[in-house]
């Protein structure tokens, strides 16, 4: 199978202007295979923490979900045979390959993983896209609804007797991030306010100039008649 870019087979969504963005230009350069284990670890502990998913899953462990953050450089391939499940880190993804595809940024999908948002209310508002056979997509959603997913506290539980100092630190990252999502979204306001009040202005001056345009037309009509 010719592999492709799965992204140029949709409408592209536009990644938000947020720190997880900065995060996926710095891991362009990265190879995959150093990114591979944590995928791997991440479903380990999904396994031991709620094997319930997965089973809710077994009709559909044939299919191939593609989980992609608009704002990271790879998307993810879930396979989600209960026996043999997979997370697959990809930089490029055949859509030929794929069963469905949930496209969106990082956050609205960890947050959606994690039953913190209403994703009917994300795919209507076109933070969520959502493509090919939805009934995968809807088991997939069933099978974690009520599961109490927290993925900090599940990652870091599995480190024992680190699990605290690790969720001490986790918090404190997360607490560092949302600071740094604001100083972004600041900076990206000051960038934009320039751009838009310029713009704002040349539109003002334009509708000017066309009702000059008009006004002297009309006098040029009224002067042959």
């Amino acid at each position: 199978m010719m592999e492709g870019q799965f992204r140029a087979s949709v409408r592209p969504m536009t990644p938000p202007f947020t720190p997880v963005l900065l995060l996926g230009l710095a891991l362009k350069p990265v190879r995959l295979g150093l990114l591979q284990p944590v995928f791997d670890a991440m479903l380990r502990v999904v396994r031991r923490q709620h094997p319930d998913i997965l089973e809710r899953l077994e009709p559909y462990a044939d299919r191939i979900v593609c989980i992609d953050p608009i704002d990271l450089p790879f998307a993810i391939l879930l396979e989600p045979n209960p026996a043999d499940p997979r997370l697959t880190v990809r930089r490029f993804v055949d859509a030929d390959e794929v069963h469905a595809t949930i496209r969106g940024p990082l956050e609205t999908l960890i947050a959606l993983a994690e039953g913190k948002v209403d994703g009917d209310a994300l795919f209507f508002s076109r933070q969520l896209v959502i493509e090919g056979d939805t009934e995968v997509v809807v088991a997939l959603r069933k099978a974690k609804d009520g599961a109490g997913i927290d993925l900090v506290a599940d990652l870091t539980g599995a480190l024992g007797p680190f699990s605290g100092p690790a969720r001490r630190l986790a918090g404190m990252a997360l607490g560092a991030a949302a600071g740094l999502r604001s100083g972004v979204e600041t900076l990206r306001q000051s960038l934009i306010a320039p751009a838009v009040q310029g713009a704002a202005a040349r539109d003002a001056r334009l509708a000017e100039l066309e009702a000059e345009v008009k006004s002297l037309r009309k006098s040029a009509r009224r002067g042959h008649s």
